[in-house]
């Protein structure tokens, strides 16, 4: 059976081209011939070829290479990933070398035995069409890398001061390289803060990669940031490369750090210290180059108490640190973010002719919004689905706030000694008050509130959006 191949033979020799063509039209495709270097262009033009044979001399006497040099260049010139082999006459092999070092991937000599010039030839497709495969899946990641940056990324919305003071703490660290840690409460938007970094940054073409390390058990911690061999432990069935190793050359989003144990920190902390990692089985180090982004809900003081957070690893990951204010400390942003997300729905939900009158957004300024702008957007979202009507009301918000006039649906319970004792009874809100004594009590951290409550932390964060925590 044949292989697959387009072969081109430039010599000036015509027993040479019917020699070449004889033997390989056996064992490839398609060979062409050519005896006028001048015609290489418009072929090159009309055909792609898998290999070129080009002869090192053109003309009697010639034996200096010049020729064979010139045509090599002229063909890389008009197509750069051209394979091509040098036919050069035997004691001519420094010559050949020279056109290697010029682009060309190997060269034969003549007299030529035949076997040698097809496993030659062979190798040649081979490595032509790897390539290939690699500037596609180079270009497929480039446009990957894009697409993911730009249907993520959202717009940060504001212009009040603490969020103007964010803004500048970006476009003065984005350019660096330094080490970005990013405090906040949940929702506050510090991963648009992160993506943000990354797209100011000298690395905004290359990935961007998000870990939440909140969602990462401890067992599969160093499987999922530093990768393992095949059989390093059960389950391995294959090799797999770590995310440190996957954000090579871009910028790697670790969320939720304050949620890493501390033995785990220990481990973190020396493979960032030491700019290389080394994969679960494997026996030798590979060095990476990436820009860390972190970012916990944890406060400064919880950060500096050594039984939470290592403080080595502190010093390493906040060599910036950007605050986020919650969406409760900066109300004057809180209609603008209002009405992108309001825009966004409408248009997502094919409901454009919805109408929002300006007390429903004075009653979304006016609400405390304890999830910040995670708990607005969803409340948003809400709201326009289940709207039956062309006017969106404050009951479509299933508000909760006293200032927008809701009454708390209370009962009354005998007590031991006949008084009345008020107590709730609306299941809904039993749920949203234990969750939030909860997160009050671990100080609002997901991995211990989660694990009291008996929940998932999926679970739980679906909850917390739900009541708007």
């Amino acid at each position: 059976m044949k292989e697959a191949g387009n072969i081109l033979i430039v010599d000036d020799d015509l027993d040479i081209l019917t020699a070449g063509k004889l033997l390989l039209k056996r064992r490839f495709t398609q060979v062409s011939v050519c005896n006028v270097p001048a015609q290489i262009p418009s072929l090159l033009a009309n055909q792609s070829f898998d290999v070129i044979l080009l002869d090192m001399n053109f003309g009697p006497g010639e034996s200096s290479g010049e020729q064979g040099f010139y045509w090599l260049k002229k063909i890389l010139t008009i197509k750069p990933d051209s394979i091509i082999i040098m036919i050069t006459a035997h004691g001519g092999v420094d010559v050949a070398v020279e056109a290697m070092k010029l682009g060309a991937t190997d060269f034969i000599a003549k007299p030529w035995q035949n076997e040698k010039v097809i496993a030659t030839l062979s190798t040649a497709i081979k490595l032509g069409r790897t390539r290939s495969e690699a500037q596609a899946l180079k270009q497929t990641n480039q446009v990957l890398v894009q697409a993911s940056n730009q249907s993520t990324q959202q717009p940060m919305i504001g212009h009040s001061p603490s969020l103007e003071e964010v803004r500048r703490l970006i476009a003065r660290s984005a350019p660096t390289d330094a080490n970005v840690l990013i405090l906040g409460e949940n929702g506050t938007g510090k991963e648009l803060v992160a993506r943000e970094l990354h797209q100011q940054s000298l690395r905004r073409d290359h990935i961007f990669m998000s870990v939440d390390l909140g969602a990462v058990s401890e067992t599969l911690f160093e499987s999922e940031l530093f990768g393992h061999k095949k059989g390093a432990f059960t389950g391995a069935h294959q090799d797999r490369i770590g995310r440190l190793q996957a954000a090579n050359g871009g910028t790697l989003f670790l969320d939720e750090i304050g949620n890493l144990p501390l033995h785990l920190q220990a481990k973190l902390l020396t493979v960032l210290a030491q700019r290389e990692v080394t994969p679960l089985g494997a026996n030798t180090a590979t060095p990476f180059d990436v820009r860390v982004i972190c970012a916990t809900n944890l406060s400064k003081a919880q950060l500096q108490d050594e039984s939470i957070f290592r403080q080595d690893l502190l010093f390493r990951l906040n060599t910036v640190e950007i605050l986020l204010p919650p969406l409760r400390e900066r109300r004057q942003d809180i209609i603008p973010i209002a009405q992108y997300f309001i825009a966004l729905y409408q248009k997502k939900y094919h409901k454009p002719e919805l109408l929002v009158s300006d007390d429903v957004l004075t009653a979304l300024e006016q609400q405390e919004w304890r999830g910040n702008i995670r708990a607005l957007r969803h409340a948003i979202e809400r709201a326009i689905i289940l709207s039956e009507t062309k006017q969106l009301t404050i009951e479509d918000f299933q508000l909760t706030a006293p200032t927008l006039g809701q009454n708390n649906n209370k009962a009354a319970e005998l007590s031991h000694d006949g008084a009345q004792l008020p107590i709730e009874l609306n299941l809904e809100k039993i749920e949203k008050n234990t969750i939030a004594l909860a997160l009050k009590k671990h100080r609002y951290n997901i991995s211990h509130t989660a694990k009291e409550l008996g929940l998932t932390r999926a679970a739980l964060y679906r909850r917390m959006e739900k009541h708007g925590l």
